[in-house]
């Protein structure tokens, strides 16, 4: 077949990046095209995304792929979940989107007060967590939003971009799934809660599903760019959707896409709305193929990532290396912190959060870089355990091996300590995953490839894989006792 070069937006709550992606039919090979960092902008007490300074560098990308001589014949857009924009009658943007760090326990507490959580569960097969969509939305209800009061139309942040380009008004299944507001095993919006709640239902749009083309880019744009009409592509526009396609596993197998968040489950033709599930805070979010990834959002390198602004006022400027080198110097499973506790969720004094989570458990409080990041890695690996044993109740079966995608396959001493703290193998790679799941189900909507299975494939045939062995010690369960004794106190 005649190359096809594809090109992968994938945004995440950091930075973003476009990569492109030479695929000949069996195998895919990257060229990253641009880099540009997405922060938070603080203003009047609440945190927003810069949707417009997003869209210059996406367009940016495509001038630098048309200064190298490259045309792309489709380009596909994905995100991390939850987070919207408001589109008006006449089609503009009504401010720019809020950020899902603005969540709070009291927002989440005013909804359960009129839609029980467990109800919400059972209509979405989604956990409740502070920044869900469902909660923003009121939130926003509650202050009487001008914004919302005058949308014609919401869209989540990928078909937000999706529609700058194109013009085209579409929800992606999987993003859709994120919000807490959508019934992914009966293919509907849940218009119950929206009615309970006062969110307007005529602001969502009809659903599609990844591997689907929708549109081309706007005879404007192209104009502006110098480009052609390209095709765009509905992927697995929530990130981890895209992640997951990427995985080069076979059998029985857990995945963890590794980043920010720490999202660690299986891959389901059912969701599962069990009460233990329910009680566990366990998510249905939708796949790639319109299935279902029961799964476990766990907090991740968020709190690497927060420590590491912390140490930066403090004049301390490391690299990620550098931290992960003093937490391999530094004794392991000293202190150890419940990642998910709702300390943890809000930006700012991430180090002091993570002391004071200490000294309220009687444990040494960690002073130094290697200390803290320590305490943080060996944390994480301890909850990847909880999230497998937990899966495999649900299952009814073993897990045998854990496969981790995404960035944080590079810390090499986490994927080690996850190993040794689930007692599996670990196969870790590929790190570009959302891109490459991204840039596959591309390929399926030009009809290149079939589904999913042939996608991973693909991905056996062009990445490589490291593997770590686990070395479980006596330590590791005492460590795993301490850490289901701080989740039990938690409950209280």
């Amino acid at each position: 077949m005649k190359k096809r070069q594809l090109l992968a937006f994938d945004l995440g709550a950091s930075n973003g990046r476009a990569v492109l992606g030479a695929f000949d039919g069996k195998r895919i090979e990257l060229t990253e095209v641009h880099r540009f960092d997405n922060p938070m902008v603080e203003q009047n007490g609440l945190y927003y995304w810069d949707a417009l300074g997003l869209y210059r560098n996406l367009k940016e990308s495509f001038q630098k792929l048309k200064q190298d001589g490259i045309e792309a014949d489709c380009f596909g857009i994905d995100t991390w979940g939850v987070d919207f924009g408001l589109i008006d009658q006449n089609g503009a943007l009504l401010g720019n989107p809020r950020c899902y760090r603005n969540g709070t326990e009291a927002e989440m507490a005013a909804v359960h007060a009129i839609v029980p959580q467990r109800t919400l569960f059972s209509r979405t097969g989604i956990a409740s967590m502070p920044f869900n969509t469902v909660y923003q939305l009121y939130s926003r209800v509650k202050e009487n939003d001008p914004a919302l009061e005058k949308a014609k139309t919401l869209l989540f942040s990928p078909d937000l971009y999706g529609y700058f380009f194109t013009g085209e008004q579409r929800t992606e299944y999987s993003i859709a799934t994120t919000s807490m507001l959508y019934d992914g095993e009966n293919r509907r919006w849940d218009t119950d809660t929206m009615r309970a709640l006062g969110i307007p239902e005529q602001v969502f749009t009809g659903v599609d599903f990844a591997g689907t083309l929708r549109g081309n880019i706007r005879f404007a744009v192209a104009e502006e760019l110098g480009i052609s009409r390209v095709p765009f592509a509905a992927v697995g526009s929530h990130d981890t959707a895209s992640a997951v396609v990427a995985i080069p596993g076979e059998g029985n197998f857990a995945f963890c896409s590794s980043g920010t968040w720490s999202l660690f489950g299986v891959e389901s033709e059912h969701p599962v709305k069990t009460s233990a599930v329910f009680d566990a805070n366990f998510s249905n979010e939708g796949t790639a193929q319109g299935t279902f990834r029961l799964l476990k959002n766990i907090m991740g390198l968020w709190l690497v990532q927060e420590c590491r602004r912390d140490w930066q006022k403090q004049g301390n400027f490391l690299s990620y290396d550098e931290i992960d080198a003093q937490a391999r110097e530094s004794k392991g499973l000293v202190s150890i912190i419940d990642t998910d506790d709702v300390s943890f969720y809000a930006a700012g004094n991430m180090q002091k959060k993570i002391q004071q989570f200490c000294a309220r458990t009687n444990q040494p409080v960690p002073q130094t870089v290697g200390e803290t990041a320590r305490c943080i890695y060996d944390s994480l690996a301890l909850k990847y355990r909880f999230a497998l044993e937990t899966l495999e109740l649900y299952r009814g079966c073993p897990i045998e091996r854990l496969n981790i995608v995404g960035g944080g396959t590079k810390n090499k001493l986490m994927n080690q300590l996850a190993a040794d703290a689930t007692g599996r193998t670990v196969i870790a790679g590929p790190v570009e995953s959302a891109c490459v799941g991204n840039l596959l189900m591309q390929a399926v909507a030009l009809g290149e490839l079939s589904n999913v299975q042939e996608a991973r494939a693909v991905v056996r045939a062009s990445f490589t894989t490291e593997i770590y062995e686990s070395h479980r010690t006596q330590a590791w369960e005492d460590a795993y006792a301490r850490l289901l004794g701080y989740m039990e106190m938690k409950k209280l």
